[in-house]
């Protein structure tokens, strides 16, 4: 990533613009130069809990929230793992939902790589290389997508069928939704990604 293309995450990880600091400003440009045809609202499912598919869908949820925008993270199935705290070893209620967690270990600290994981030495590197270049961390960007006001909504469904429960989360997730709130919000918004 360029670094003027970051410049909303540093701006933001600084912890003292709030949300809609990165809105139109009287000329119809924001701070870091875009025209004021921003799209008011985005939704992004997350579906995967790799981490080179969650840096990206947390990055582009922040910097949307930063310029103002409604934004919504859905997360199912896979993606549902990061958002459990590190501190819960295995989830599930029975021998096949604990025996996923224990194959896939859930947590923010422990995700692997969709390719080159090497037994988490790409992990590793990956996260050396974005901390040498000062990219936030996935547990940084979930924060500032709290303090910015993205609604971060765990697939209820996906819940149930992994049995995770809504105590196990992290903290600033959203109550579980279903599928048909999660179509309603991708029906309002301008942007829709999948993840």
């Amino acid at each position: 990533m360029r670094k003027s293309e970051c410049s909303v995450l540093d701006h933001t990880s600084q912890r003292g613009i709030e949300k809609g600091a990165g809105a139109v400003s009287d000329s119809g440009v924001t701070p870091g130069g875009v025209e004021d045809d921003l799209p008011e609202s985005m939704t992004i499912v997350a579906w995967s809990g790799d981490l080179d598919k969650l840096w990206p869908t947390l990055i582009l949820g922040s910097t949307g929230a930063a310029y103002g925008m409604n934004t919504t993270i859905f997360f199912t199935f896979w993606g549902l793992f990061p958002l459990v705290r590190d501190d819960v070893r295995i989830t599930g209620t029975n021998a096949m939902t604990k025996a996923l967690a224990g194959m896939n270990r859930p947590g923010m600290s422990h995700m692997k790589l969709s390719k080159l994981n090497m037994g988490g030495a790409g992990a590793w590197m990956m996260k050396k290389l974005a901390r040498d270049q000062k990219v936030a961390h996935p547990k940084e960007l979930v924060e500032m997508c709290t303090e910015l006001g993205v609604k971060l909504w765990p697939c209820e469904m996906s819940m149930e069928l992994l049995g995770i429960r809504p105590d196990q989360l992290i903290d600033g997730v959203g109550e579980p939704v279903g599928a048909a709130t999660a179509l309603s919000e991708m029906n309002k918004s301008n942007i829709n990604l999948f993840i």
